[in-house]
């Protein structure tokens, strides 16, 4: 290829046939590796210039003024006699010569390459397309044209209709597509720069639509302005519907960028610089932002609103994505205000048949758009005043209606995977509709809309997990919305037999042994209205925390105890506070209580199973629910919070922000400093107030980063100077000292040590930690959550010096406390990690003196015959190094011998040879030896 380049072609005509008669031969164009496709294109195409003449075509369009400063003057007014005619003498220029019959072959083999399965080659094939059709005449250029454009049929492949597209834009680059061929050409771009074809689960198309905004760029480079003017109102909609409707952000780049190219060059597309400068590279790179901001400017400009529009029903809400669905259906909801008679005229009625359609997709789609272009026309004629029936007649009001009864008497269409796209798209449908206030009232598909509800909350079991929460939040808000629209009278209260009908059976499912449906009925409940809440209080709030509660049968049922702190939270937000009113209508002095003492178990759930921490869920909706739970009564009867509630609330919430996992540790954080320094009026007895208010100023309340362990822990680290958060504090910290994170271990234990540092010389504060830590220790005994890394965590406090004060006292009583719980703590434990850490803990306790050092030295040759090798081997080895560490505690005249024995006996053979070398240790050391008990 580069011989033919570069050779001159007097050289090399001679051999040109034979090389390509050899390159036929090579079969090529079956090869599997894309280098050598690559190269045998690149070498047709310089076959092919060698047989024909190198010069330019006279035929070729040339576009005269290319200067930008003359395009933006000219803007206004298209000048029209800047028409050039292609030169009038063609035929007496086209000298006639031979073209030679290699040329066939040639082209022939490039337009193949179009097709060919990877980009680089169907490049090279475009570039090449575009050389040899430089040098030919007229009549063969335009066959070549018309065989290019056999590529965009719907039988070809999406890599024949790129392939195409970047050879239309070469032939455009260079001139040698005439402006009598742009109106056969500019119909196949718009259809390439929507091309979309669905292939398994995803689709292929985004290089052919980027290709076809290449092909939009080149031609505004290559024509002059009057030769598109037929063609600008199809263009100029086409690339901002691409800028800012495509799925993929480097086709809306691409279209921005074109469109800008079209601005800039040919001067004629309307509004082009106010559009421009809201969809420019930047801002067409969030999709949200495209679908429902940007969309809703252009569409301002009535040239293309209506295409947009056009464009979302018939291409966007059966798109395989249903992000894309969703988004475009909410696009059409904001659209709505710029063209509501053509909404309510034609979009509606042509949704309405595809709302009850056979294609899945398009049924999803044309629900929830009918769902949010009705609720945007009923918000319009709220605004302007007008009835309901303004925007639609009988028909259209009956299409509604008939679109539920369609999907599920007539063709069950809520079952299977199907239903799990169709149940949250027809609750989406059924809330927009009771917002629209609609006039369905006493109708009976009110009652087919509740079974819907019911039903879609009950199968929760039955979906996939990915579809569950969506159903769930999509069934509630739709109950919501529904309960306040249709089932208040006059009087504003509920019929008595209904609420009792409803509230009993949603009641009677939060027992349900299914842990999905306990959840959904929960969140329901949330949901619920004040008037159908009234005078059932009690009986929700007490069906409520029986789903709080751990029991053994529901012990991994986190989900549900997570949904019902929150419907808690929701129910008291409804409802309201009245402090003297009736426990069945307010959240009053009778009932505080026990919703706070039901709030407050949540914070303590720390469940896990296979999932990991799952309690964690149930920790954070309890923090959430206790902040919104005490700010609503902050605000209307702060009477009702006692000293007692608000002390255990900050304290619990003190305990998760030190603790190890820093997504709850940032929440409970916040919610912290939240009620901190919350002022509409302040939260009443909040603990030491003004020494919380010093250590988070509010200034720094937005600033502090609680995920950083590097900055929560330096801070919270200090409320162990507060007497009451001190046990709490403790609490969380011995979990995060001794947790296994690297940052959060060392960031936790260095801000522990610290304030060990400062109060070394304290002896007031000294005793009163070590009896909090003794408490901590005490309290979780055998609860390996806390024991283990607390046993970790002390080993550490051990060993940097923490409690050097007390080795200078005999038999401290702190010590043999410690070392009393320790030994209580792995009595008949089989856990390896627990019994690792104990080691480091007794060996860190030889350093106090008094009589217990002989009770250390004893536990220790314990272990060291423990059955497990691994045990043995790590209490040898850290023995020894304790020895080196301490060596005032043994006669100095033994010394060596007991070091020689721990060093050179091997800890991990049988247990006879190792109980002997542990005897002769004992012997030296004047240690009472461990007796064997007989089982």
């Amino acid at each position: 290829a580069q011989l033919f380049k570069h050779g001159k072609r007097e050289d090399c005509l001679p051999y040109a046939a034979t090389v390509l008669e050899c390159l036929d031969n090579c079969k090529l164009s079956e090869s599997n590796q894309m280098v050598l496709r690559k190269l045998g294109m690149k070498l047709v195409q310089r076959l092919g210039l060698t047989f024909v003449k190198p010069k330019v075509a006279k035929w070729r369009y040339q576009r005269g003024c290319r200067s930008l400063a003359a395009n933006l003057q000219a803007q206004g007014s298209v000048v029209q006699n800047q028409m050039i005619t292609v030169a009038a003498n063609e035929a007496d220029d086209e000298e006639e010569y031979d073209i030679p019959g290699e040329i066939e072959n040639v082209v022939e083999q490039l337009l193949v390459g179009l097709k060919d399965k990877d980009t680089i080659v169907r490049w090279s094939a475009a570039k090449g397309i575009g050389r040899i059709t430089g040098r030919l005449p007229k009549e063969l250029a335009d066959d070549v044209i018309g065989s290019l454009l056999d590529c965009f049929s719907f039988q070809e492949t999406d890599n024949a209709w790129h392939g195409g597209c970047l050879a239309l834009a070469e032939l455009g680059r260079r001139g040698l597509l005439l402006p009598s061929r742009i109106s056969d050409v500019v119909p196949v771009i718009l259809k390439a720069l929507t091309y979309d074809e669905k292939r398994g689960a995803c689709s292929v198309g985004s290089n052919v639509r980027d290709a076809a905004c290449y092909v939009c760029w080149a031609f505004a480079r290559a024509y002059d302005p009057a030769e598109l003017i037929p063609f600008i109102n199809q263009i100029s909609s086409a690339l901002v519907i691409a800028a800012v409707f495509d799925r993929d952000v480097n086709c809306r780049r691409a279209a921005s960028a074109a469109f800008q190219e079209n601005v800039g060059r040919q001067g004629t597309f309307p509004h082009g610089i106010d559009i421009l400068t809201a969809a420019d590279y930047f801002a067409v790179g969030n999709r949200v932002n495209c679908y429902l901001t940007i969309s809703v400017y252009i569409a301002g400009f009535p040239e293309y609103t209506q295409p947009m529009i056009d464009h979302l029903v018939n291409m966007k809400i059966n798109h395989w994505d249903s992000v894309i669905r969703e988004l475009s259906t909410k696009a059409l909801h904001n659209l709505t205000p710029r063209a509501p008679e053509y909404m309510a005229g034609v979009v509606l009625p042509r949704l309405l048949p595809l709302s009850v359609g056979s294609d899945l997709h398009t049924r999803h789609g044309a629900i929830l758009a009918c769902a949010e272009i009705t609720h945007a026309l009923c918000k319009l004629a709220e605004e302007n005043n007008r009835s309901i029936t303004y925007y639609f007649n009988e028909k259209s009001l009956e299409g509604l209606k008939q679109i539920h009864q369609e999907v599920c008497s007539n063709r069950q269409l809520y079952r299977g995977l199907g239903g799990e796209l169709m149940r949250p798209a027809v609750c989406t449908l059924i809330e927009k509709l009771s917002l629209s206030k609609m006039p369905f009232k006493g109708d009976p598909i009110i009652g087919g809309w509740q079974w819907l509800i019911n039903d879609s909350l009950r199968s929760l079991p039955l979906v996939s997990s990915a579809a569950r929460q969506h159903i769930k939040e999509s069934a509630v808000s739709a109950l919501s919305a529904l309960c306040n629209e249709y089932y208040i009278n006059e009087k504003g209260e509920a019929d008595p037999a209904l609420q009792d009908e409803l509230v009993t059976q949603y009641v009677s499912e939060l027992q349900n042994t299914e842990e999905m449906i306990r959840c959904g009925f929960s969140r329901a409940l949330g949901a619920l209205p004040r008037f159908l809440l009234k005078g059932r209080l009690q009986q929700v709030l007490e069906g409520l925390r029986k789903v709080t509660l751990i029991s053994p049968a529901d012990i991994s049922f986190a989900e549900s105890r997570r949904d019902a702190l929150i419907a808690i939270a929701k129910v008291c937000q409804t409802i309201g506070v009245k402090g003297e009113g009736s426990q069945e209508e307010y959240v009053c002095k009778d009932n505080v209580t026990q919703i706070y003492a039901t709030l407050l178990s949540g914070v303590t759930d720390y469940t896990t199973d296979s999932r990991g921490d799952v309690g964690g869920w149930v920790r954070e909706a309890a923090m959430t629910s206790l902040m919104e739970v005490t700010l609503l009564l902050v605000q209307n009867k702060a009477e009702l919070i006692n000293a007692n509630i608000c002390k255990q609330i900050m304290c619990w919430l003190a305990q998760q922000s030190a603790e190890k996992i820093d997504k709850f540790r940032a929440h409970a954080g916040s919610v912290f400093l939240t009620l901190l320094h919350f002022d509409h009026p302040p939260v009443p007895h909040i603990p030491h107030r003004e020494e919380l208010e010093r250590i988070f100023p509010r200034s720094e309340k937005e600033t502090l980063n609680w995920n950083a362990a590097s900055e929560a822990f330096p801070r919270i680290t200090q409320l162990l100077h507060l007497p009451t958060y001190q046990y709490y504090v403790l609490s969380g910290l011995s979990v995060s000292v001794g947790g296994l994170t690297e940052t959060t271990l060392r960031y936790s234990a260095q801000s522990l040590f610290d304030y060990m540092k400062k109060i070394q010389n304290d002896s007031s504060a000294m005793e009163s930690f070590c009896e909090t830590l003794l408490k901590v220790f005490e309290d979780n005994l055998r609860n390996d959550r806390v024991s283990v890394p607390l046993l970790t965590m002390l080993d550490q406090m051990l060993a940097n010096g923490c409690f050097d004060v007390f080795t200078m006292q005999e038999n401290h009583p702190f010590p043999v406390k410690l070392f009393t719980l320790c030994k209580e703590e792995i009595k008949r434990s089989k856990d390896i990690r627990k019994l690792r850490s104990s080691i480091g803990v007794f060996c860190g306790l030889i350093q106090f003196q008094g009589d217990m050092r002989e009770k250390v030295f004893f536990q220790l040759f314990l272990l060291l015959c423990h059955p497990f090798p691994i045990i043995r081997k790590t209490t040898a080895s850290q023995v020894y190094e304790m020895l080196i560490t301490y060596s005032d505690v043994v006669d100095p005249d033994i010394m060596d011998e007991v070091m020689t024995i721990l060093s050179d006996t091997n800890w991990e053979a049988e247990l006879p040879v190792v109980r002997e070398k542990r005897n002769c240790l004992c012997d030296l050391m004047k240690v009472p030896k461990p007796q064997l008990v007989s089982k």
